[in-house]
């Protein structure tokens, strides 16, 4: 299966059989959404940085309801959860959704603003691939997102959701994330693809990747 990270909270992932999956597709957040198409298209919540729809070709399939699915040979579950810490009284809910691609279990957190909970851990283990947003201010912060990471132990963690090159929203860098890892776990592409199979996936070590923005298709990216 194919990880390409688009930018912000969205990713398009690819199973071997061809199946499509978008992530969050963002309107103008001080850069563009890239050109794709995709089969189906998963929405965390309705904030205009997390459900443009329209703007993803393919005529795709749209999930933004708890619930499980297959689609393609994709199986999909939709576990609802909250943007704040205030079981929704200030931001709202929020989906988590998990994809099976290949044998390989990924995890997208969306905005997840709420503690870390041993009921919500449960629901969504086991995860060998998760993608977390360590911005804050709207979402987890550096050290609860540290601490998502620690109790689910997923073998690869791709953080999300935070300040970047042209972003305008007021959130913060991935530093104070990655400074909670040793530097021998962390690694900084300048790729924004990765490629993984199932022997891929080695579930006695955490390794955190920070991708590059995939800007393919536009000239204002």
């Amino acid at each position: 299966m194919k990880i390409r990270y688009l930018g912000h909270s969205c990713f398009l992932l690819t199973e071997s059989t061809g199946t499509r999956i978008l992530t969050d597709p963002y309107g103008d957040v001080g850069f563009k959404l890239p050109r794709v198409e995709a089969d189906v298209v998963s929405i965390s919540h309705g904030h205009y940085d997390h459900n443009n729809v329209k703007g993803v070709g393919g005529d795709p399939i749209v999930l933004d309801k708890e619930g499980q699915y297959e689609v393609g040979g994709v199986e999909i579950i939709a576990v609802k959860s909250y943007h704040d810490n205030a079981n929704g009284g200030e931001r709202g809910e929020n989906l988590i959704f998990k994809f099976r691609l290949d044998g390989i279990e990924v995890c997208h957190l969306g905005d997840l603003g709420e503690e870390c909970s041993s009921s919500l851990i449960e629901m969504l283990l086991p995860v060998h691939v998760l993608l977390i947003p360590v911005g804050g201010k709207y979402t987890i912060d550096a050290e609860q997102a540290k601490e998502y990471v620690d109790r689910i132990m997923p073998s690869i963690v791709i953080p999300m959701h935070y300040k970047s090159k042209g972003l305008s929203l007021d959130i913060d860098k991935p530093d104070a994330f990655l400074s909670q890892f040793e530097e021998e776990d962390v690694e900084e592409l300048e790729e924004s693809e990765i490629e993984l199979t199932r022997d891929d996936i080695d579930e006695e070590t955490t390794k955190i990747i920070l991708m590059e923005r995939y800007k393919h298709g536009r000239k204002d990216a």
